[in-house]
């Protein structure tokens, strides 16, 4: 093991041995309180920073940076749709949530709806969004182990599920939230050193981006091809290759004409200094293209975009984990103030993993070759530094960020499956809680070792359709419209998560990728979302008998402001079926 992946290893480690003392430290108590509320104790900095942290995972520390990478300004409405979420969540459902008085979202569809049936469909979907959610963050752990030390990738699944189902089994949300907090600083330092340095490099020299030409090798590079890739080149291109390309076997000098070319899992191609970049086909090629809207001519581009949008924009407000910080706050001013603080922290991170991915087209264009661009932001630091060590000690650093977005998120969402299996599943004891965390953790862990990985990004989009179709619909209505009945919101989020459901596994699967039926599969909430908003409505009224008579009363609740007292709290230590 080389001088860079031990720094990197003596990083990870360093970040898990921090976040297990911060964490020791804010375990204060060991009730069903502190595992499932943090009870109520933190500040809104605290919560701000802990959203924020929970909140930003592989696909944002790696996801993002890559698909600007290879795309270019398409990619920009990710971390904008990301960010602008936390502003819908913020607008119509943080306070009223959490002036209900409820732990999950599975007490407040009950408590708002009373139905047992209800509250059966909320816990599948949580397990469902919770468990896809997990399983990239999961695979962005592999992979930061296997870039930065040669390990097999299994090595780093196992080792972060590991450590995520322990945090989470022995320390419970309090411990969590000052955990989250801390490493969301981690994780804005990790990638605000490199951006400097790298945007210090790039204004020192006369690169640009704005050029009708690919971007170009800036020395002698070596591609090891992992996986079957098809490259388009718009040039004669003369390389040098072992292994299988377009169908032949080949041990030598080859020259691309223009075109697309086919290389098989396990070729290696060798680059001269300058020689043209081929892309992954679907990407931009040249660089001005990469900086205009839809460069390749997409017919169905805009749909996907207005597609992407609601998923990301809706998304946010169906996320368990994400909901379940809001019912921490002391009150619904708390929780309003919360929101806004994190808009403000998750805007200042996501405009430095834009940087970053725009930077890694001059810097790491051998991962446009390869398709592994998720690695972009763990390849720049040396690749603008060098391999001295300089290079390797802010690699580490930026290893050490990459390490605690996989911990921070699958945290928070192993503690939100955790808490349905111990309190639908099991009896709902403390002892419950650990044992539904172990449980909770094995699945995503096995998916990651077997399952197929997605660009980090693209997998979380497909993620925020299935919370977008589920849980937004009822949430929205349940909180703003009285007619609302069990009935249809149980429909409703039957039919979207459905629809949802459906294209996210034709998607994994490897279904149709172009045309009007692959950007529905790609991008499905743009039928999925309205149909479960409609569904909810059509069932609602034709059984608006079924309307809870005590609607108004408990809209009232949700609406009223803190000082008029009609705000409902569980009590400290949770409902009776949280018994320690």
């Amino acid at each position: 093991m080389n001088a860079a992946a031990l720094a990197a290893v003596a990083a990870i480690v360093l970040v898990a041995v921090a976040s297990a003392l911060v964490g020791a430290y804010g375990v204060r108590r060991r009730s069903t309180s502190d595992f499932l509320v943090a009870s109520r104790t933190s500040g809104t900095a605290a919560h701000a920073g802990a959203i924020s942290g929970e909140y930003l995972s592989a696909a944002s520390f790696l996801g993002i940076a890559g698909l600007v990478l290879k795309d270019g300004v398409d990619a920009l409405w990710y971390p904008v749709g990301f960010t602008a979420g936390y502003l819908a969540l913020l607008l119509f459902i943080a306070a009223p949530l959490r002036r209900s008085g409820a732990y999950t979202p599975l007490d407040f569809a009950e408590a708002r709806l009373g139905s047992a049936q209800l509250r059966r469909v909320c816990t599948v979907f949580v397990l469902v969004v919770g468990w896809l959610y997990v399983l990239p963050q999961m695979q962005g752990a592999g992979l930061t182990i296997a870039f930065v030390t040669g390990l097999p990738q299994w090595v780093g699944v196992v080792a972060a599920g590991v450590v995520i189902a322990v945090t989470v089994a022995f320390g419970g949300l309090r411990a969590i939230t000052l955990v989250q907090a801390f490493q969301y600083w981690l994780k804005l330092t990790a990638l605000a050193i490199p951006a400097v340095i790298a945007l210090m490099f790039f204004l020192g020299n006369d690169k640009t981006f704005d050029r009708p030409a690919p971007p170009s090798f800036s020395q002698a590079t070596t591609v090891d091809v992992t996986t079957d890739v098809v490259l388009r080149t718009e040039a004669p291109l003369a390389l040098r290759a072992s292994g299988h390309v377009d169908g032949a076997a080949v041990d030598g000098p080859v020259t691309w004409q223009p075109g697309t070319h086919t290389v098989e899992s396990g070729t290696r191609l060798d680059f001269d200094a300058g020689a043209p970049v081929p892309v992954v086909e679907g990407a931009p090629v040249q660089d001005a293209g990469w900086l205009t809207p839809f460069a390749d001519g997409n017919s169905y581009g805009l749909l996907a975009v207005y597609s992407l949008i609601i998923a990301t924009f809706l998304g946010t407000m169906g996320l368990p984990h994400v909901l379940g910080r809001f019912y921490t706050n002391p009150d619904g001013r708390a929780a309003r103030r919360s929101a806004v603080v994190a808009l403000g922290m998750l805007g200042a991170f996501y405009l430095l993993v834009t940087l970053l991915g725009a930077l890694s087209r001059l810097y790491t264009p051998q991962l446009l070759v390869s398709g592994e661009t998720d690695a972009a932001v763990l390849l720049l630091p040396t690749a603008v530094l060098g391999n001295g060590w300089a290079g390797t000690i802010l690699g580490g650093i930026v290893a050490a960020g990459a390490w605690s977005a996989f911990l921070s998120t699958s945290s928070g969402l192993l503690s939100s499956v955790a808490g349905v299996l111990s309190t639908d599943v099991l009896r709902g004891r403390l002892r419950d809680v650990r044992i539904s965390t172990l449980l909770a953790a094995s699945v995503p862990i096995l998916l990651a070792l077997f399952v197929t990985r997605l660009d980090f990004t693209e997998s979380v989009a497909l993620v925020f359709a299935v919370a977008a179709s589920t849980f937004c619909p009822m949430l929205v209505l349940g909180v703003w419209w009285r007619g609302l009945t069990a009935r249809g919101a149980t429909w409703g989020m039957a039919v979207g998560g459905t629809v949802a459901l459906g294209a996210v596994s034709a998607s994994l699967a490897g279904a149709a990728s172009t045309g009007l039926l692959g950007t529905l599969l790609h991008r499905p909430a743009v039928v999925s979302v309205p149909l479960a908003f409609l569904t909810m409505i059509l069932v609602s009224r034709a059984n608006r008998r079924e309307r809870p008579a005590d609607a108004d009363q408990l809209l009232l609740r949700l609406h009223a402001p803190e000082r008029l007292g009609l705000s409902a709290d569980a009590a400290e230590d949770g409902p009776a079926r949280f018994r320690d």
